[in-house]
Order: structure tokens, then sequence, then C-alpha cells
């Protein structure tokens, strides 16, 4: 049993620096052969930080597939949010929560609708995919409006890529260990997390919703607790909403379209709920002045650990 947790913690270190390799290299690469911000933001940033929600998701079983989604977006708004507001209070444009998280919110609504009957199909899947083609479509256009709103969306610090500093081969290098990273890692986690979960009872769904969906979340929580430390609130909010919607479109589209899925009666009857109840609760915090107040950090953890307690408990 140890070896299957070293190998996990293996895992989730494979999936983070992965990420990491894969978001730094696309991005350097791209901006090298002249492709603008704007575009690998909206592309290369995005699918990085939702790759290891994919792979995990591909390689998973049902329970896991879905309970690291749900887990997952549960977690980046109560978890990694809350932990960004404890760092530093975070200030909250109008237009981030005007224009992000109406779609997170519909989107949330949209994949409930869908699994309603327990099954997500390769039908269903297609809509998913088509509802991320129109939120690119869309955000494209308000990016191309007010370019500000796009480091908001992203939660990446393109500003930071250096085409000069690093040759294109190392690059290549970068986004090749990076995939090769995050297959490794989401293979390891899998594997490790459904080990452990028969060894002690604990179901598939429980172990994807808290241990897989942090390990996956990883890649979030350090992009808004390093922009929470530097005072750049938006993309400690942006980055959040972001990846839920990239998680519900683009990883169960994906998914779906591949393998039918199927929820259990947990995720249908509890889990759904509460990620919707996440969703639209935190919306008044935010509209509240704009504002995100440590305590209100401190409350968004508390809500997480409580659900994980309940969790463990059922």
């Amino acid at each position: 049993m140890l070896l299957t947790i070293g190998l996990l913690i293996l895992g989730l270190v494979l999936l983070y620096f992965g990420a990491e390799g894969l978001v730094n290299g696309a991005s350097s690469l791209a901006l090298r052969l002249g492709i603008t911000p704007l575009i690998v933001g909206l592309t290369v940033v995005s699918f990085g930080t939702s790759a290891p929600e994919l792979l995990v998701c591909l390689l998973g079983t049902n329970d896991v597939s879905v309970g690291n989604i749900i887990g997952s977006n549960i977690a980046n708004l109560a978890l990694i949010l809350g932990a960004a507001a404890m760092v530093r209070p975070i200030e909250v444009h109008a237009r981030v929560v005007a224009r992000e998280f109406p779609v997170m919110v519909a989107a949330s609504l949209l994949f409930i609708l869908l699994a309603i009957d327990g099954t997500l199909s390769r039908y269903d899947g297609i809509i998913l995919l088509m509802g991320m083609a129109g939120y690119l479509i869309y955000t494209y256009f308000q990016a191309k409006k007010d370019m500000e709103a796009l480091a908001a969306l992203v939660g990446d610090g393109l500003d930071e890529v250096d085409v000069a500093k690093a040759s294109p081969m190392a690059d290549v290098a970068k986004l090749v260990l990076g995939i090769v990273g995050l297959a490794g890692g989401a293979k390891l986690m899998v594997d490790s997390a459904v080990e452990i979960a028969q060894h002690f009872g604990i179901s598939e769904l429980v172990i994807g919703i808290s241990i897989v969906a942090i390990g996956t979340s990883l890649p979030e929580l350090a992009t808004s607790l390093v922009a929470s430390y530097r005072n750049q609130s938006d993309i400690s909010v942006g980055n959040v909403v972001g990846s839920n919607i990239f998680n519900i479109f683009l990883v169960l589209g994906v998914v779906a379209v591949v393998s039918d899925l199927t929820l259990s009666g947990d995720a249908l009857g509890i889990d759904l709920w509460v990620m919707l109840a996440v969703s639209i609760g935190i919306w008044p915090l935010l509209r509240t002045g704009h504002r995100l107040h440590r305590w209100e950090g401190f409350l968004l953890i508390a809500v997480y650990i409580a659900y994980m307690v309940s969790l463990f408990l059922r």
C-alpha cells in the first residue's frame, strides 16, 4: 500500500510539471512561430490547464472520470479561490462577473440537463463540444475588444514568455516532456487511486472527487496563488472560472464522444447539485463590492472541507 501511495504522489507531481512544461513549451513555440498571444491564450494555455483532467478522464473509469470533473470544479471555486483570497483579498472587476460567471453557471446547468438520464452519450458530448466552440468564438471577440479580459480568462503570464531566452529545440523538448509527464502522471494517478479505493472500500466516485480532483487542479492552484500574491486578482478569478468552463465543455465533451459516460446515483443525486450550488453561491460573494475578503475565503475553504468530510462519511 505504501508503494501505491508513493505512485499516487509521483503521478500528482508528473501531472503538475507536465502541465507546466506543456503550457510553457507550446506557448513559447507558438509565439516564436508568429502566432499572436491572443490565439495562444485561447488555445494552448487554456487547453494546458485542462489537460490533466482530460487525460485522467480518458484513462479512468466512469466514476473516476465524472468524479474528477465534479470535484475539480468544486475545488476550483471553494478551495483554490478560497485559498487565493486568504493570501490576499481579491478585487474582482465587474466584467468578469458579468461575462464569464454566467457562462460557467450555464455550462453547469447544461451538464446536469444532459446527465439527468444517468448517461452522457456521444450526442451529449457533441453538444458540449459545440458549447466549447461557441464559448471560444465569444471569448475571442470579447478579448479583441478588451485585451485585459483575456488575461483574466486564461490565467497565465504570457507576458513572461521570452522566446529569446530559449532555443526552438528547448521549446519542443518542454512540449514533448510535458505531454509525456501528463500521460504518465495521469496513468499512475488513476491506477493508484482506484487501488487505494478498493483497498479501503471507498467508492471510486469519492476518490475521483477528492484526491484525483485536487491533483488535476494543481496547475490552477499554483496559478491562482501566485496571481493573488502578485495582486493580480482578475487572473485568480478568471483562471478558475475558465478552467471550470473548459472542464465541462471540452473535457467531458471529448470523453463522452470517445465513450458513453454513466453517472452513479450519488453523482446524480448529490454531487452534481453541490457543484451547481457552489457555482451559483459564489456569485453574490463576488458581486458584493466586487471583492472577495479573507473571511469569505475562509468560509469557502470551510465549505470545501465540510464537503470532503461528508464524502468519506457516506
